[in-house]
C-alpha cells in the first residue's frame, strides 16, 4: 500500500468528533504506519461534530481529486423535531423557542417537504463554516455576535419521509442533494414552512458521490487494517 501514492479512503464517522480531528487522526495513524514519513490528507467535504457518517479522505497526490470528489451527490437521513428551535438548528445548544404543532398533520408534512425539491435558495446557518469578512462564521456565533449569511444556490433531487411520530412531533427524512446543503437550515425552513419551528436531533450521511455507507470503515476497524498491512515510505517514481 503507498499513501503517498494516492489513496482514497472512506469512513464512518462517529458521533461527536470533528472532521478536522477525524483527519488529524488518519494523518497521525499513517505517519506512524511509515515510521515518521510526513503525508499530505485532506477530507473531502465536512461533517458537523454531532453528525455521524460518511467522510471521504484523500492522502498523498490523491488530495488533488479533492475537489472533484467535493462536487458528489450527497445522502442524508436526519431526524427533526418540530416545534421547537435551537441556536444551530441541532443539539449543540438548548432550545431557545418552542412554536404550535396541533395544526401540524402527516399530509402537511409530505406536502411541505416536497416544496424544497429543485432548485433552491437557502441562507446557511449562523453556526457554520462559512466566512464572514475572513472568519468563520461559527466562531462569531460563540462570541454571540451576529452573522448575515447571504443565501446560496443548490439542488434538492429527493425528499422522502422515511419514518414519523406525530405524539412526539418527530420526523425522519431522507435527502439527496448538491454540495453546499446545509440539512440544519432545511430543518428551519421546513419548520418555518409548517408554520412552527424545527431543528435536527439525528444526522447521518449516508453517501457521497459513488461511496456509500456500506464502503466505510470506523477509525478502530482503520487502525486495526493498518497495522495489518506493508506500507511504502516513498512514492514511486513517477516517468
Amino acid at each position: 500500500m503507498n499513501f503517498l501514492d494516492g489513496q482514497i479512503l472512506t469512513f464512518d464517522k462517529a458521533y461527536g468528533i470533528t472532521s478536522f480531528g477525524l483527519v488529524a487522526k488518519v494523518r497521525w495513524l499513517i505517519t506512524q504506519k511509515m515510521r515518521g514519513r510526513k503525508i499530505k490528507v485532506g477530507h473531502a467535504g465536512t461533517l458537523d461534530p454531532l453528525a455521524t457518517g460518511v467522510m471521504v479522505i484523500c492522502t498523498g497526490r490523491a488530495t488533488k481529486d479533492i475537489e472533484r470528489l467535493q462536487t458528489g451527490v450527497k445522502e442524508y437521513e436526519a431526524t427533526l423535531q418540530l416545534g421547537a428551535t435551537t441556536p444551530s438548528f441541532d443539539l449543540e445548544h438548548e432550545v431557545d423557542a418552542t412554536y404550535p404543532t396541533a395544526h401540524i398533520t402527516l399530509e402537511e408534512i409530505e406536502r411541505v417537504l416536497q416544496t424544497f425539491v429543485g432548485e433552491i435558495m437557502q441562507v446557511p446557518p449562523a453556526f457554520s463554516a462559512c466566512k464572514v469578512q475572513g472568519k468563520r462564521a461559527y466562531d462569531l456565533a460563540r462570541k454571540g455576535e451576529d452573522v448575515e449569511l447571504r443565501a446560496k444556490p443548490l439542488r434538492i433531487d429527493e425528499i422522502s419521509l422515511i419514518a414519523h411520530d406525530l405524539e412526539k412531533m418527530q420526523i425522519t427524512i431522507r435527502v439527496v442533494c448538491s454540495k453546499g446543503t446545509y440539512i440544519r437550515a432545511l430543518a428551519r425552513d421546513i419548520g418555518q414552512a409548517l408554520q412552527s419551528g424545527a431543528h435536527l436531533t439525528a444526522l447521518r450521511r449516508t453517501r457521497v458521490g459513488e461511496y456509500t455507507i456500506q464502503d466505510c470503515l470506523t477509525l478502530e476497524q482503520f487502525e486495526f487494517w493498518l497495522q495489518q498491512i506493508e506500507v511504502e515510505t516513498e512514492p514511486t517514481p513517477r516517468t
